[in-house]
């Protein structure tokens, strides 16, 4: 008996072995009458009769044509089903939930402007002197304090000069105290002379007192032999001694004469030795005043920071020259490194002309990093610039920030809220913390506030609990998650559990 198989039952099987999603493959040939379709499994094929009695098989080429068909509805199954859920399936629109950034909420209370953080204290480190850099200390980001070597140039020369100048120094100072020890001496001298002197006059008064005593003595004498008292011998005895006398008088007045010219000279010995002091002292002057510009010198081959701060920009490597002349297209580096000091970082907000009647000195402000939009800091206005941009009509105001951190960065963007109290930055209302949305995403089933949730392609109902609504948008406290798709604008024959398709 030939068996005949259909091929609607080889279908079945094979739709029993494909995904939930694609068992409806059947409905994609409307229509097709699968019961037609049938092979012929007798040895001896069917033929149908004709003129003369005879039967004609079954043609191989329609057999061939069904099989590709099928093969090729199994193999696009999938783009197939997926055009037909495109023309199926309604079409919804998305969004997601988001937390407003206190910038934004703050912004509603106050006018408000964008700027940059700055630092009031900023320097571009360059050497005083062309050289090549022999030794870099420092890298970006590194903190350093005032007076350290953040580079060395290339300085033999400049040590050697010093050098130079040390031992031109050393010798003025041996020179002057040459002078010094002369001056010594002959200021000695002349203290020894005139002790000399006076010893002299000394010896001269003593002799001129023996002169007198034996001219006295000499008269009585006379008187006496006139008398025949004494005889001339006692006269011969004190003509002797007035002899001596008058002798020693003249022997120290010429000791006197010597003296004084001993004296003479050893007091211009002395003069000189003081000018020489004083010479060599002016000397001293100039090679002490040497030794400092080569000190100067040498001290200007170190690039040094200027005040406390943080390397934010290193500009040169060792070997590179650098020149404080540097030309632009030259191959010197006009600078080594740049250092900000973060102590003295502000707020550079540019403020509309509109709203710059906002703005007073003194009053308290709050700042919002781009980076960190939901961390504040204190702020008020230290400066409003005197004059106006007219290319973008604003005015340059700078802002103190009273609570600096470790996040604020130079050149970082900021919003600032210019208020008229001080904000407590600390205190938020709850409802800021709640999730927004777009008020077009809520329904309401089985009297329950809710949305849809979107998952995958399967719209999922989903009870939330509201806080205060703001304009066009919602607050929800509790029954979402950021990560959640949320379909807004849902039809009205949406229900829980349909296939949607997402814009």
């Amino acid at each position: 008996m030939p068996t005949d198989t259909p091929v609607e039952g080889f279908l079945s099987s094979a739709r029993d072995t494909m995904p939930p999603r694609c068992r409806g493959s059947a409905a994609i040939l409307p229509g097709l009458d699968l019961t037609k379709l049938k092979i012929d499994r007798d040895p001896a094929p069917k033929a149908v009769r004709s003129g003369g009695g005879r039967r004609r098989a079954l043609p191989i080429g329609k057999l061939v044509f069904f099989g590709l068909l099928l093969g090729g509805l199994w193999m696009f199954q999938t783009p197939l089903l997926g055009l037909i859920d495109r023309y199926r399936l309604v079409e919804v629109e998305t969004t997601k939930a988001s937390r407003p950034s206190k910038a934004a909420a703050s912004a509603l209370s106050g006018a408000a402007a964008n700027g940059f953080i700055i630092a009031r204290t900023k320097a571009a480190l360059s050497a005083d002197q062309p050289g090549r850099i022999v030794e870099m200390n420092v890298v970006e980001g590194q903190t350093v304090k005032k007076g350290f070597v953040v580079a060395r140039l290339y300085a033999d020369e400049f040590e050697a000069t010093l050098h130079q100048a040390k031992a031109n120094a050393e010798a003025g100072e041996a020179a002057i105290a040459s002078a010094n020890a002369d001056v010594v001496t002959a200021t000695a001298e002349v203290a020894r002379q005139r002790t000399q002197r006076d010893a002299v006059v000394a010896r001269r008064a003593e002799a001129r007192a023996d002169l007198a005593l034996a001219e006295i003595q000499l008269k009585r004498v006379d008187q006496l032999i006139e008398l025949d008292f004494e005889s001339a011998s006692l006269r011969d005895e004190w003509i002797a001694k007035r002899d001596a006398a008058a002798a020693r008088i003249g022997a120290a007045e010429a000791d006197l004469i010597t003296n004084d010219a001993l004296t003479k000279e050893s007091e211009a010995r002395a003069a000189a030795a003081l000018r020489r002091v004083a010479e060599t002292k002016a000397q001293l002057d100039g090679l002490v005043a040497a030794v400092k510009f080569a000190e100067a010198a040498l001290d200007k081959t170190f690039v040094r920071a200027p005040f406390d701060g943080v390397v934010v920009l290193k500009d040169a490597e060792v070997g590179e020259v650098v020149s404080p002349n540097s030309q632009a297209g030259g191959s010197a580096r006009g600078a080594v490194a740049t250092m900000v000091d973060f102590a003295s970082l502000e707020v550079q907000a540019e403020v509309p002309e509109t709203t710059i009647a906002q703005v007073k000195l003194g009053s308290p402000t709050q700042i919002f990093l781009d980076a960190y939009p939901d961390h504040g800091y204190s702020g008020v206005v230290d400066r409003i610039w005197p004059t106006a941009r007219k290319q973008t009509a604003t005015i340059e105001v700078r802002v103190r920030i009273e609570n600096p951190d470790d996040k604020l960065r130079p050149e970082m963007g900021v919003r600032v809220v210019f208020t008229e109290q001080k904000p407590e930055l600390a205190a938020t209302p709850e409802d800021d913390d709640a999730l927004q949305l777009p008020a077009d995403v809520l329904v309401r089933v089985d009297g329950k506030d809710g949305v849809f949730v979107l998952e995958r392609d399967v719209a999922r109902f989903r009870a939330v609990t509201l806080a205060a609504s703001r304009g066009d948008r919602v607050a929800v406290k509790s029954g979402l998650t950021e990560r959640d798709l949320v379909v807004r604008k849902p039809p009205p024959q949406l229900e829980d559990g349909h296939r949607v398709r997402a814009k």
